[in-house]
């Protein structure tokens, strides 16, 4: 597999692995952003486990954690009404994609994903031999899906629709129902770890409250909603449609069982008592991106907007032909970004800035940034 992929280094990583004073604007990773969860609350939610340890396999996950994940839903603008045997537990929405590939494919079909994406998603088609075909986000439309492309990629191999809402980088989010979706009628795996983080609209919509006509798989976890990327949970909520692939799926979860019990027990408490650290996280998110609002919305080399959600900006960069070469001129004055070729996008010259970047660099970064744009 992957005999396609390059596995040297690229020209930005090895001119970011020379850089000194380099301010970073790309990470994703809380825990490097100074975005800990509580440690009181981390222990005091695994302290019975430890004197109370059985090990009784689920293949849907252990009830209590399947019913917080109901009762977050229920919380969602709009609610969205679960039982708990609508949920199946994995250890990463990465293994709930895997997981879903599994169940709806065989080598040789295909999956329709955006033409702005994330490279998960291709090693993970290659591994599963069939093919990712990507429809268009009108970046002139809020990065909304494009209907019209998204039924001419569309085929007899087609099995399923991936959307990722908020999405990565662009923020696009899902806010209507789809007419082309309903056209299609093929299951939807729908990735929302970003949900919490919401910035031009008011709420994520969950897709299956949209569609409830559709079949349709919502995957989350606790990696981007509560900065637990190192816990390992994510899951897979299936709307009453999707229901009808339960059993399979039960089968395909069985066979892997990859959640760990530690952590699925310590879910309850953890999501009980998440609210005021996800305030934190969301108002960092919105104060950076206002401070780039206000930075960079004038600059004449940007074209930059705030997005409906997500942490990310994919601002526009004008008179530019080459983001490669840019995100390569840019370090050399001290800052990185991402180019917008890294997310599989080549209509223009596009970067990606990351707003849960610990403030005081980001500040710092977006300076460098505006002074570097004003030089090229």
């Amino acid at each position: 597999m992957f005999d396609h992929t390059d596995f040297s280094l690229n020209p930005i990583e090895q001119a970011r692995r020379a850089a000194h004073d380099l301010l970073d604007l790309t990470s994703s990773n809380p825990t490097q952003q100074g975005l800990i969860f509580p440690p009181d609350v981390l222990q005091s939610a695994s302290a019975n486990y430890w004197q109370e340890r059985r090990y009784l396999p689920h293949p849907r996950g252990l009830l209590a954690a399947r019913q917080a994940i109901v009762d977050y839903y229920a919380k969602r603008t709009p609610a969205f009404g679960l039982e708990p045997d609508q949920i199946f537990l994995t250890a990463s929405t990465s293994e709930a994609y895997g997981h879903l590939f599994s169940l709806l494919t065989v080598p040789g079909d295909n999956v329709l994903a955006p033409n702005v994406t994330y490279p998960l998603f291709q090693y993970l088609a290659d591994l599963h031999h069939i093919e990712l075909r990507t429809y268009e986000l009108d970046p002139y439309k809020h990065w909304q899906i494009d209907q019209d492309s998204l039924l001419d990629v569309a085929d007899e191999r087609s099995r399923a629709v991936l959307l990722i809402s908020p999405h990565n980088p662009t923020g696009m989010i899902v806010q209507q129902p789809i007419r082309a979706l309903m056209q299609l009628g093929l299951p939807i795996i729908c990735d929302e770890v970003f949900a919490p983080f919401t910035i031009a609209t008011p709420h994520t919509p969950p897709l299956s409250v949209l569609h409830p006509e559709l079949p349709v798989f919502l995957l989350n976890g606790i990696s981007k909603l509560l900065a637990l990327p190192d816990m390992k949970l994510g899951w897979i909520a299936l709307n009453a449609q999707a229901m009808a692939f339960a059993e399979r799926l039960e089968l395909i979860n069985d066979t892997f069982l990859g959640c760990n019990s530690l952590i699925q027990t310590m879910l309850p408490t953890l999501l009980a008592e998440s609210e005021a650290f996800i305030s934190v996280m969301l108002a960092r998110v919105r104060s950076n991106m206002a401070l780039a609002m206000t930075e960079l919305g004038l600059h004449g080399r940007l074209e930059l907007a705030l997005p409906d959600g997500g942490y990310y900006l994919f601002p526009r960069v004008r008179n530019c032909s080459d983001d490669e070469q840019l995100v390569l001129d840019l370090i050399q004055h001290g800052v990185l970004v991402h180019p917008g070729f890294f997310y599989d996008y080549h209509a223009d010259c596009r970067i990606m800035l990351s707003c849960l970047t610990e403030p005081s660099v980001f500040a710092r970064g977006i300076q460098r940034l505006a002074h570097a744009l004003d030089t090229i």
